[in-house]
């Protein structure tokens, strides 16, 4: 069974960064894709970040494109989500998610299996 574990979350000034970590286990980063997203209170799941190293494609969300970034460390199975320039909107819970395809549309319909999400607050 697939397994993810999100960490770093954490208070942050505005203006701040993160760095977000998935942990994958019972299966390699690389045989699936792995989709990123976030919830505000009182606001639906919000997809805003998608790689698929076996297909070759990346989609990132408008809201988060110049400011989130990703990363791997294929030694530890385990991605990373920079963020950067952190702004109050930003507030939420967030999660990876697995799924055989990257799509454009990152939509959690698409997704199989979840982490449990990790709190991150941008807050003066």
């Amino acid at each position: 069974q697939v397994h993810l574990v999100e960490s770093g979350g954490g208070l942050v000034q505005p203006g701040g960064s993160l760095r977000l970590s998935c942990a994958a286990s019972r299966f390699t980063l690389d045989s699936y894709a792995i989709g990123w997203f976030r919830q505000a209170p009182g606001k639906e799941r919000e997809g805003i970040l998608c790689i698929s190293t076996r297909h070759g494609s990346t989609y990132i969300a408008e809201s988060v494109k110049g400011r989130f970034t990703i990363s791997r460390d294929n030694a530890k199975n385990t991605m990373y989500l920079q963020m950067n320039s952190l702004n109050p909107e930003d507030t939420a819970v967030y999660y990876c998610a697995a799924a055989r395809f990257c799509l454009a549309t990152i939509k959690t319909n698409d997704y199989d299996y979840w982490g449990q999400g990790t709190q991150v607050t941008v807050s003066s």
